[in-house]
């Protein structure tokens, strides 16, 4: 998903410096960023970050107070919602119960003027993307949550918009359904071409469904990038802790001749002299080091060395592929390993003693 876009000549979208207050509070803080076409992009945050906030203004639906909005090259930040040729799905769906899921789906090529016998042929061929050609003559009440949302999306998609605007596409779907549907809509979105902005709280569903992620903290844009690099390369802390399962070590820098090392009660991180970051980090006195929990090998106590701690096991759950262990560290804090060595740590227990080793490589220094 994340390796290629089917489209990627040109910019779609620009924010330039969006700002939107609400008396004193900044719900949006000079946000900046493109969007290609052809592209998935999911605006993800925490309730209150800004991410819905920037969906009703790419939408039109609210009006920034400083910052343009361009699609298409063209400057649409005063233009109204129906002028602006977007596609928009709603958590809801917001099907029309009297009509059936045919005349849900012409419903927006309706508005524009099409003729029916048209407005009728490209609404079946959208309903054959989303395999639901055999339900046009039905009426929403009688479809599943996931086949109505199939509907909302072929009508965001018939009439070929410059974007399309999910907003919490899977908020009313069970768990499974969901991991169901994120698969499809990344289909149905790419075999169409379409360009998609959606918002979710939900970081599996946009590491699934993302060619980029937008992070957004308090109104402000904290990262954007590849699921992969918001993963591997995090910029903070809250971007760390966000996306994915981190474990955040904090710990004071030490200068050594063969390079430089961070260290806390039990544990030290050392980056060679040759390693870039080395001289960055020497730099700084006090650095957070962030550590994924799958990196982290148990090894016997007394054998690491280097990039290494100890700690005792507080927690040991089994996971069918893998083990979760939680250790708590000598000043306190607790670090989770997520290990595949299944033999390996079958015979340990709550209370042993354990060892942990990972490599320089596997991790990322904040605050250098």
């Amino acid at each position: 998903m994340n390796a290629s876009l089917q489209t990627t000549a040109g910019t779609a979208m620009k924010l330039e410096g969006v700002s939107k207050l609400y008396g004193p509070v900044k719900a949006l803080d000079n946000i900046s960023f493109e969007l290609r076409k052809g592209e998935f992009l999911t605006m993800l945050g925490p309730s209150g970050s800004g991410k819905t906030t920037s969906l009703r203004a790419i939408a039109g639906f609210i009006q920034p107070t400083a910052g343009r909005l361009l699609i298409d090259g063209r400057d649409m930040t005063g233009v109204p919602p129906q002028k602006r040729n977007i596609g928009m799905m709603f958590q809801d769906y917001a099907l029309f119960p009297h009509m059936t899921v045919l005349e849900n789906v012409a419903y927006p090529l309706e508005t524009r003027g099409i003729r029916r016998a048209e407005r009728e042929k490209r609404s079946m061929e959208m309903l054959e993307i989303v395999g639901l050609a055999h339900c046009a003559k039905r009426y929403p009440k009688e479809m599943s949550g996931g086949q109505q949302q199939r509907v909302a999306l072929a009508r965001a998609l018939v009439f070929k918009p410059d974007i399309v605007l999910l907003d919490e596409p899977m908020a009313a779907l069970d768990k499974k359904l969901r991991g169901q549907m994120q698969i499809e809509i990344m289909h149905i979105t790419r075999q169409v071409g379409a360009t998609v902005v959606s918002v979710t709280h939900d970081q599996e569903e946009a590491l699934v469904m993302s060619d980029r992620i937008a992070i957004f903290k308090d109104g402000r844009l904290e990262q954007i990038g590849s699921p992969n690099e918001l993963y591997q390369q995090p910029c903070s802390e809250f971007v760390a802790d966000f996306i994915g399962e981190a474990n955040l070590l904090r710990g004071q820098v030490r200068a050594l001749p063969e390079g430089v090392v961070v260290e806390g009660n039990g544990w030290s991180a050392r980056l060679p002299a040759g390693d870039p970051r080395a001289q960055a980090v020497a730099a700084a006195r006090n650095v957070c080091v962030v550590l994924r929990p799958e990196r982290i090998r148990a090894v016997e106590v007394g054998s690491e060395s280097g990039n290494a701690g100890q700690g005792v096991i507080e927690d040991k759950i089994y996971l069918g592929v893998e083990y979760r262990l939680v250790v708590r560290m000598n000043d306190g804090n607790k670090i989770n390993i997520r290990s595949r060595d299944i033999a390996g740590i079958a015979g340990m227990k709550g209370g042993d003693r354990i060892g942990m080793a990972w490599s320089p490589d596997d991790i990322v220094i904040i605050g250098a």
